[in-house]
């Protein structure tokens, strides 16, 4: 029996086809490393193929490891001389042997993010860059993008001509690149956009590898950027044997730099290409593929295919409904312990998916409360995040001064320009002098040798002391949300304007949501929120010892994590607009990004195997703040007969009286401007991004009602002023404090 008699009908056209360029579409799993790896065998055992001419490209290590595992056994001896290698360590290889071409030193050092943040830093200093204006990794990922998409130095400033702005990024990225090249360094995205620059200005080094690689094959091709579209193009540009697999229907990395269109224009590229389709699944029931299908049908940007199985047709999915997060977590949690108790699913059986890392936190805790292993893939720990452990080390600081690590963590976050040497010298004084970090901080005029920094020590001390003062006169969530805006941390992350602070943004305001969980909990019993309470608690969480990988463990994941992976009994959560699709995306003109959105959905569904349920909250703490959402228009492409629901869809209201169009509405009112302004001034003239102004009655969900006495405009927000019926007096930013005008 023939190894190849295992493939079905279109698998063994893929493998078959050796010659010109090829399209293998491979649905979610149809076995497209299968058919890959065969191909390899079939070149080098049917065709002749010398296995040194052979490339074979993906994106992880890990991924890279399999291929090379499976192709070792199939192929044997002589296997070894296959090139089976991500993008990276391709480049690396190439650019050790021809890198002096372009004028460096074949022994070059690769930079990590760490060293470009460093190198960023000096290059801003040198230039005059005012990095409070230009932040640090607003730089290096303006930069990364220039590089991904080939934009060099001389491009990127004549680009720049006339916008003030865009010219200092290039005059940073020109010295940025000045210094590597100094330091004979190259930084990640250097591997790629130097090797493509070494090929298109060195025939002779492009024609060798032309030469050196007759066959060319390409996974998750749907992942692909500008430079690595090149660099490949350029490789099979002689002899044309490129066979590229992926699925345009799983394209979910816009946001690093993943251009689609290189597989849905791989056609007209190459016009005289084969399109192959895999379309046969071997992982899911027929249920769960039929619901796939139902929701990326509606994507207009895709090629028409659809997944199929001879699997069974599996139990229906389950689609449940609950008042709030709180509720959904319980119900998750307690399902998959049903399940396991009744021996249908193990822990390691069951994933949970959701849209950001801040939906952990609910599911976290349950697992911690009722003692489950469970594991996060793609993440940290909730509050083993650097910027939860940040706000946290200030909240630890004001309630423990003695706490030194906790002080020294935040004593320069965000940056208050408070050098190593004067942290060195404080931590020898306090040393010396048997007291605490902070206490030293405290009488640092006394510090010898202190120097210029000692005004700016000073500065965050009193910023502390500040914070203990009003700690008494305010509840739990009203400070720890008074505590994030007087540090300024929201703010600089704001600043930065990148995807990932983004996602640090939304894991603070998940941690105000748990200081107001904590809260209502307490107020529950009748007993006051403290803060040593309330660090005690996430204490109990931020403890877990690692788990061992080998041990039966739930996961827990984002779906952009999620991709490659399979599971028996899959949760996919927060599934409401809003959440997933995000706000943002709804309130988007480009339709692309909820294409990107829905394509993740489809990624999502197609991870189970035999079992999957759809959760959603009709009401969830956003930032402190209660958030009502109707369910995820992806539901609603799902068909009824697909789905054990327990409760029937409403029709869809008038817009003006749908709760989403309304949530919509209030979300592009509130106060935000990412752009600092750098005097306060009364904003009774500018509040028009407000509901509310000076004179209204507002209402607070803790304090009642009162009347706007004052609003002032900075930084990010407004500083809103209440004479409350109740209470009194009370100044809050409106962004946190949702008021409501009554």
């Amino acid at each position: 029996m023939s190894i190849y008699d295992t493939l079905n009908k279109e698998q063994k056209e893929a493998c078959f086809c050796t010659e010109g360029p090829l399209l293998i579409l491979a649905g979610a799993g149809s076995g497209k490393t299968r058919v890959l790896t065969h191909r390899i065998a079939y070149l080098i055992a049917e065709k002749g193929v010398n296995p040194y001419n052979v490339l074979a490209i993906t994106f992880t290590n890990k991924a890279a490891g399999e291929m090379r595992e499976r192709v070792d056994d199939l192929v044997g001896y002589g296997s070894e001389s296959i090139w089976v290698s991500t993008f990276h360590s391709m480049c690396v290889r190439i650019l050790r042997r021809h890198i002096d071409l372009l004028g460096y030193d074949t022994n070059f050092t690769i930079y990590d993010s760490d060293d470009q943040k460093t190198l960023v830093r000096e290059v801003c200093k040198k230039l005059n860059i005012d990095t409070k204006v230009y932040k640090e990794r607003a730089i290096i990922s303006a930069i990364s993008s220039a590089k991904n998409e080939m934009v060099t130095v001389t491009k990127m400033k004549k680009q720049a001509e006339g916008d003030f702005s865009r010219k200092r990024i290039a005059d940073a990225y020109e010295e940025y690149e000045k210094q590597l090249k100094a330091n004979n360094a190259l930084d990640f995205d250097d591997l790629l956009f130097r090797t493509v620059e070494l090929f298109k200005f060195n025939q002779d080094v492009l024609e060798y590898y032309q030469n050196r690689f007759l066959y060319i094959m390409v996974d998750e091709y749907q992942d692909t950027n500008s430079v690595q579209f090149e660099l490949i193009r350029l490789l099979a540009d002689k002899n044309r044997n490129l066979c590229v697999v992926g699925d345009d229907d799983q394209s979910i990395y816009k946001f690093r730099g993943a251009n689609i269109k290189n597989i849905l224009d791989f056609e007209k590229v190459y016009e005289d290409a084969t399109v192959i389709k895999l379309e046969r699944n071997y992982r899911s029931t027929k249920t769960i593929l039929n619901a796939a299908n139902a929701v990326i049908s509606n994507n207009y940007g895709r090629k028409d295919k659809t997944l199929w199985t001879d699997n069974d047709e599996g139990e229906k999915i389950r689609l449940r409904s609950f008042d709030n997060a709180y509720e959904e977590a319980e119900f998750v949690v307690d399902d998959i312990v049903t399940v396991q108790e009744a021996g249908e699913y193990g822990y390691k059986d069951s994933a949970i998916l959701y849209r950001t890392n801040a939906q952990s936190r609910q599911f976290e805790e349950r697992f911690v409360n009722r003692g489950i292993p469970y594991k996060i893939v793609g993440g940290v720990n909730f509050y083993s995040r650097k910027e939860v452990k940040d706000i946290l080390a200030y909240l630890k600081t004001i309630d423990n001064g003695r706490d030194d690590l906790a002080v020294r963590r935040i004593i320069n976050v965000p940056r208050r320009g408070i050098g190593l040497t004067s942290i060195n010298r404080v931590t020898n004084y306090a040393t010396a002098k048997e007291m605490s970090f902070y206490e030293a901080l405290r009488v640092v005029d006394l510090i010898p040798d202190i120097g210029r920094g000692v005004g700016k020590l000073e500065s965050f001390t009193a910023l502390i002391e500040k914070l203990k003062s009003v700690q008494e006169e305010m509840g739990l969530l009203d400070f720890v949300r008074f505590v994030v805006d007087e540090t300024g941390y929201m703010e600089a992350l704001a600043l930065e304007g990148t995807e990932e602070a983004k996602g640090r943004m939304e894991n603070v305001e998940e941690l105000i949501t748990k200081a107001a969980d904590f809260e209502e909990g307490k107020a529950a019993t009748g007993e006051p929120a403290s803060l040593s309470d309330f660090l005690e608690e996430v204490a109990l969480v931020a403890d877990i010892d690692s788990l061992d990988e080998t041990m039966d463990y739930v996961v827990l994941m984002t779906l952009h994590s999620a991709k490659g992976l399979e599971f028996p009994n899959v949760y996919l959560t927060g599934m409401e607009d809003g959440v997933f699709p995000s706000y943002m995306t709804l309130m988007d003109e480009d339709k692309s990004g909820i294409e990107e959105e829905r394509r993740l959905a489809y990624v999502g569904i197609t991870r189970a195997e035999e079992r999957l349920t759809l959760t959603y909250a009709k009401k969830r703490m956003v930032n402190g703040e209660t958030r009502y959402s109707k369910m995820s228009m992806f539901l609603k492409e799902l068909p009824m007969d697909l789905l054990d629901s327990g409760r029937h869809f409403e029709k869809s209201k008038p817009e003006k009286e749908n709760t989403y169009f309304q949530a919509k509405q209030t979300f592009k009112q509130k106060a935000f401007n990412a752009t600092p302004l750098r005097n306060f001034g009364s904003a009774s003239e500018e509040s028009d991004g407000l509901e509310y102004g000076e004179g209204d009655r507002v209402r607070h969900r803790k304090y009642g009602d009162g009347i706007v006495k004052n609003l002032v405009r900075g930084g990010r927000d407004y500083e809103v002023t209440v004479e409350f019926d109740r209470v009194g007096q009370k100044k809050m930013f409106a962004g946190f404090a949702g008021l409501v005008k009554i």
